[in-house]
């Protein structure tokens, strides 16, 4: 059928752009596009409609080539099958799938031992969305307990943590109506200084935040330092004030690869502790877990005891019906793995960050803020000689190629600073690492002959595609 400006007369509207794609049946068949803004009036075949629906999500990126996101973009096939097996079952149903319930249970027993809980036995906690949802739940358990021991009516409970936290942060202040109390990046510390978090510490902090792998370069806070500090404040002023540490994703990487770190429950003031299970826990989206260091870290209020589906169910989430298939592929995972088998994925995927940082130094053009050395991430800028382009305009060409590469700048007191950020996950391999280096060195010596950054055209910036 011919293109052409005009609207489509009936004639046309039941050409089949393609017969040999389409199906004989005109009514059954792809011969016309079906409503995008309202439900069709008939049902279509499944088979036309798994074509519309796999034909559109084409024009999605590759997400092996998502070097902005954390989350996990591969697992093995028998972890898809027992997805596909489990999508049915309701995780908050744990009287009709207890064997799902039990796995859930033996995750939350692992990662207490893994982030060793003084008695894992005792240690408390639970699957979550993600880690959005568990830092929301670690916050509530901060406020609560808060509250107990600072009855006044009109006291305005604070939390204190880096500006560079996790939007997750931001809404959680908002949605419960506590003060965030921001420690402001300064020269090239770009995260949470111990004393100075310390210094916005009163009666009424209800805890502070620490961040085990920072998402705008990949470093981890000095957790211990942070709780030490912490010590002497209480010491001089009696104000006891419990650290939570967001282990996003470094809480799945230390174990492995840093076990002399201490950042975990080995520290007495860490009273909670979240992670992604579908970042470096290696499993598809959404899972993750929340954990407190015993039953006091996490109130008994908080825990909802439902009688609904046939049983007695404790539940302390924002969520409730939600699959058990990303439970289960944790679990499925913990088991395949093991210890050897995640230190051995995570050292992987950091010396594939280390070697790729290095190639992009040595290309001249840049300058590293991190290395990867601890998440397997790592954030660069461009040199103080390179004047022709800027790290936006390195973002917007290597999309050329199919590689998603955010630029962004850090937040205020370094909004001067724009970065470009990789993140390295399992499935980006070696050789994937060495196809980006290509395509990044093809692209400089086109860069390098503009006279400007495009971002100070606004013309030429917002008039590319791509």
């Amino acid at each position: 059928m011919p293109l052409h400006q005009g609207p489509e007369t009936p004639d046309e509207r039941h050409l089949s752009v393609n017969p040999f794609f389409g199906e004989a049946n005109p009514v059954a068949g792809m011969t016309e596009a079906p409503p995008k803004h309202r439900l069709p009036d008939a049902p279509l075949p499944p088979s036309t409609a798994y074509q519309l629906v796999h034909d559109e999500l084409m024009l999605d990126g590759n997400s092996r080539l998502n070097l902005a996101t954390f989350v996990t973009t591969w697992m093995e096939p028998q972890a898809g099958v027992l997805m596909a097996e489990c999508r049915d079952k309701n995780m908050i149903d744990k009287d009709e799938y207890p064997r799902t319930a039990e796995l859930e249970r033996r995750c939350v027993a692992m990662l207490a031992d893994l982030w060793n809980a003084p008695d894992p036995s005792a240690a408390v906690g639970c699957s979550t969305t993600g880690s959005s949802e568990a830092c929301m739940l670690a916050g509530m358990a901060f406020k609560r307990r808060w509250s107990k021991r600072n009855p006044t009516p009109d006291a305005r409970p604070n939390l204190v943590m880096g500006i560079n936290v996790q939007v997750c942060w931001d809404k959680f202040c908002n949605f419960w109506e506590v003060e965030p109390r921001l420690v402001p990046m300064e020269g090239d510390r770009f995260h949470l200084d111990p004393q100075a978090a310390a210094a916005l510490c009163d009666e009424n902090t209800i805890g502070v935040v620490g961040i085990l792998g920072s998402t705008f370069d990949g470093s981890y806070e000095p957790i211990a330092e942070l709780c030490a500090v912490l010590d002497e404040l209480q010491e001089r002023t009696g104000l006891d004030i419990p650290v939570h540490v967001d282990g996003a994703s470094g809480a799945m990487v230390a174990p492995f690869l840093d076990p002399e770190l201490a950042w975990d429950f080995r520290l007495p003031r860490v009273a909670s502790i979240n992670t992604s299970g579908h970042k470096y826990g290696l499993v598809y989206p959404g899972v993750g877990w929340a954990l407190w260091r015993d039953k006091e870290a996490l109130p008994e209020e908080l825990i909802f005891r439902v009688n609904y589906l046939g049983g007695d169910m404790p539940t302390f989430a924002l969520n409730f019906s939600r699959p058990g298939a990303q439970v289960v592929a944790q679990y499925y995972t913990f088991l395949r793995l093991g210890r050897e088998g995640y230190r051995a994925v995570q050292q992987s995927t950091r010396d594939v960050a280390l070697r790729l940082a290095e190639r992009v130094e040595a290309l001249g053009d840049f300058r590293l803020l991190t290395r990867g050395d601890q998440l397997p991430v790592f954030a660069f800028t461009t040199g103080h000689d390179v004047t022709a382009y800027d790290v936006f305009d390195v973002s917007r060409r290597l999309r050329e190629s199919g590689w998603l590469v955010p630029a962004y700048t850090f937040p205020p007191s370094r909004e001067d600073l724009s970065v470009l950020r990789v993140v390295c996950r399992n499935g980006f391999s070696a050789d994937l690492a060495e196809l980006f280096v290509e395509d990044l060195s093809r692209l400089l010596p086109e860069l390098r002959r503009q006279s400007h950054p495009l971002t100070r055209d606004k013309e030429a910036a917002t008039g590319f595609h791509h």
